[in-house]
């Protein structure tokens, strides 16, 4: 804490700030650090990468960030505002400061808004915003997405990781074949969900979290938050998990003059899950290679399984009727016998790690929740010793043209694998209950 407060003192110094006061550490953030401060009296955020090797394979850094956010909160986006820069002498790493807006980012408090649908209509109104903006108005090192390329990225990022997934090879062949063509670009946020848009009394003063954007299909911004994780608790919700998606869309169009498609916003919908789904894998390897050692990153790749089942329950919207009979069959717990198994002994810590979480305050809780979530996947696996999902041969004929959702009997046994996996990473996962549902007719 005080070499990163040394550094932002300097970095505040410069543009004639106070000194940084109540310096605290936010939680989540699935890649970037996030520090909340007050100077003057008034709060501000630090955004920050973990280390400067974790910039490496980003299409931008932290200075063009700032400038995308900078345009966004000039055309009225409701974007933050960009006090300054770090430099690389401020020894901090990089990133950038800005002046905290009211609200909260937690989904969690959010859904529990009575106002949804003005706050749906609201994130619509400022999508639409961020996709008026033009290539004049950002960097010129903000991307344009050649939609083949990027399947090409993703399956590149597959065989790196094994390829060995057969959901996921799925998803990929079906974009392969499925791919639309381009259409005008427009700036992208590349990340416009719950959990990067902040809400007070259900009305959306915030959106944050800009590293992903780039000038693409305006379907695929319109998809990403509509993608069953990003709904959290209310599945029943397809978009955002605030309402229908006839009003989201009736919002945007209003907003942006432009009608949505269906048959693109569908297509997009999978890509993104697909590249979600590789996103989760890769965080693994970050942790194994030093680059970021945090325990968020090996707990959040064991939610591959999440984008595995939930690609599943879309791609089998194109499998014929006799393959969607239910077939799924419920875990069955082994017996407690003898010593304690390796699964008992991760729970035994983890109910120990609960004792102690009233002495835990700020990120520190929020790892001790973490580890906990950790150990709880290592007690399930024991418990219920699911199939493995790995499978080479398989994906390696789905990827050659050799097998779809159609073909006998795939669907039935991928169903199975990826329902055991789930149940095991991550059991409360809302999108499980509705395909216990859909698959075996269970409550």
């Amino acid at each position: 804490m005080g070499e990163l407060a040394k550094g932002l003192n300097t970095a505040l110094a410069r543009v004639g700030m106070a000194e940084a006061q109540e310096i605290e550490r936010l939680t989540g953030g699935a890649t970037m650090e996030s520090w909340r401060f007050i100077s003057g009296g008034e709060p501000h955020v630090l955004r920050r990468a973990p280390s400067l090797e974790f910039m490496n394979d980003r299409p931008f850094g932290h200075d063009v960030e700032a400038a995308v956010i900078r345009a966004a909160h000039a055309a009225g986006v409701r974007a933050p505002e960009v006090i300054l820069e770090l430099d690389p002498r401020d020894g901090i790493g990089s990133g950038f400061v800005m002046r905290a807006l009211p609200g909260t980012a937690d989904p969690k408090v959010i859904l529990q808004f009575d106002e949804a649908d003005a706050l749906l209509r609201e994130a619509a109104q400022d999508l639409a915003r961020i996709h008026s903006l033009t290539r004049d108005d950002v960097p010129a090192a903000v991307p344009v997405m050649d939609y083949r390329a990027a399947i090409a990225d993703l399956r590149a990022q597959f065989e790196e990781a094994g390829g060995d997934r057969p959901i996921i090879a799925l998803g990929l062949k079906w974009m392969e074949d499925n791919c639309p063509e381009p259409c005008e670009p427009v700036l992208n946020h590349g990340d416009y969900r719950l959990g990067n848009l902040l809400a007070e009394e259900g009305h959306l003063t915030g959106v944050l979290d800009w590293e992903l954007a780039h000038f693409g299909d305006r379907h695929e911004d319109l998809a990403f938050g509509c993608m069953a994780v990003w709904r959290f608790a209310r599945y029943d919700r397809p978009a955002l998990g605030l309402g229908s998606l006839e009003a989201y869309f009736a919002a945007y169009e209003a907003e942006s003059g432009c009608k949505v498609d269906p048959a693109r916003f569908r297509y997009w919908l999978i890509h993104r899950t697909v590249w979600w789904a590789l996103g989760c894998l890769r965080m693994a390897k970050f942790w194994r290679e030093g680059s970021d050692r945090m325990l968020e990153r090996v707990v959040i790749s064991r939610r591959t399984s999440e984008q595995e089942l939930d690609l599943l329950m879309l791609l089998e919207e194109n499998a014929p009727e006799e393959e969607r009979a239910p077939e799924v069959q419920a875990l069955t717990p082994y017996d407690d016998l003898g010593e304690a198994r390796e699964g008992e002994l991760a729970e035994a810590v983890s109910e120990w790690l609960e004792t102690i979480k009233p002495l835990m305050t700020g990120h520190d809780r929020f790892q001790l929740a973490v580890a906990r979530n950790a150990l709880g996947i290592i007690a399930r696996k024991d418990l219920y010793l699911p199939q493995i999902m790995e499978d080479e041969k398989m994906t390696k004929a789905i990827l050659e043209g050799g097998g779809d959702v159609g073909f006998p009997g795939l669907l039935g046994t991928l169903r199975q694998m990826v329902f055991e996996k789930v149940s095991v990473d991550s059991p409360k996962y809302p999108a499980l209950a509705a395909a216990r549902k859909k698959w075996t007719g269970e409550n």
